[in-house]
């Protein structure tokens, strides 16, 4: 039997993001869509107005006897920059923000103790900004992104 678990993260455009959790082992199927925002049912159109609070995310599912919580949050953060608020790249709007939507409680502080380290690592020269919340509705979005770069034969791309 395969132990199944989720985690949500939101690391800037939703295409890059989905396609480097999909590179990792143990991850057994992602989700673009939306969360974290007041709107019911939001499309993609309503989200780019930075008016439904929703951010771009992905949902993870993952096995956890193949893959921790806690290397999924370490490809998170080395897959964008969380020391820019609503922002990354070239895209800018709070749902390009950076955020961790945890699932269960130990996910809460597993996200919480990773980010301490992360900025006293001193890898940033400012501070991580990354909202860590717990998880709410999640709106899958429209089949068009839906493993948008793998319909499209590109690999991955720079998220930062």
């Amino acid at each position: 039997m395969i132990h199944r678990e989720l985690a949500t993260f939101a690391a800037g455009c939703f295409w890059g993001v989905q396609a480097k959790f999909d590179q990792v082992p143990g991850v057994i199927a992602t989700t673009v869509g939306y969360t974290g925002g007041h709107t019911k049912n939001p499309t993609y159109k309503e989200v780019c107005s930075d008016t439904t609070g929703h951010a771009e995310a992905v949902l993870v599912e993952f096995n956890p006897d193949e893959v921790t919580f806690g290397q999924l949050l370490d490809t998170f953060w080395n897959m964008h920059d969380p020391t820019t608020p609503n922002r990354q790249g070239p895209d800018i709007g709070s749902q390009y923000r950076s955020a961790i939507f945890y699932h269960s409680e130990a996910q809460r502080e597993a996200a919480i103790e990773s980010e301490r380290k992360l900025d006293e690592s001193g890898r940033y020269k400012r501070p991580t900004v990354t909202e860590i919340a717990a998880a709410t509705e999640f709106w899958p979005a429209e089949d068009f992104h839906q493993k948008y770069y793998a319909k499209r034969g590109i690999g991955s791309c720079p998220v930062r």
